[in-house]
């Protein structure tokens, strides 16, 4: 796949999980990825989350995308995002949101985006292959 192919894959598929480290313990939970492009992974989380605190003790990330045929993998830096209009835009188009932030005030939802992305892919047909690795 291309960065482009790679792009779209990640938006086709943006049921993820995403690791973080807490101390020297690995942590992995399921996330939903608000969108790729050229820029980064952007994704969401609530400052009240294990999750932030995570990030802020330690940046480096990996998350992995699937679908029946594929699995992508990115490593990066997940650096926090200040930009409230790219708030308000994810409110408006998750509306689900928007009652968790009226309960803990909108500074309650953080946006981050992964950045400096290497991206190794995974398929049955190239399971014994040494993993390589591209620059997202």
């Amino acid at each position: 796949m291309n960065r482009d192919e790679i792009l779209d894959f990640l938006n086709a598929n943006p049921g993820c999980h995403l690791a973080t480290i807490e101390g020297d313990q690995p942590r992995v939970r399921g996330m939903f990825m608000y969108r790729a492009d050229e820029k980064g992974i952007v994704f969401h989380t609530g400052a009240f989350k294990a999750l932030y605190s995570q990030l802020q003790q330690n940046n480096k990330i990996e998350v992995c995308f699937n679908s029946p045929d594929i699995q992508v993998r990115v490593a990066g830096t997940a650096e926090i995002l200040t930009d409230e209009v790219l708030k308000k835009e994810i409110l408006e188009a998750r509306p689900w949101l928007k009652p968790l932030m009226g309960e803990q005030g909108e500074n309650a939802l953080i946006v981050f985006r992964v950045t400096g992305c290497m991206v190794s892919m995974w398929t049955m047909e190239t399971n014994l292959e040494r993993t390589t690795y591209l620059s997202l």
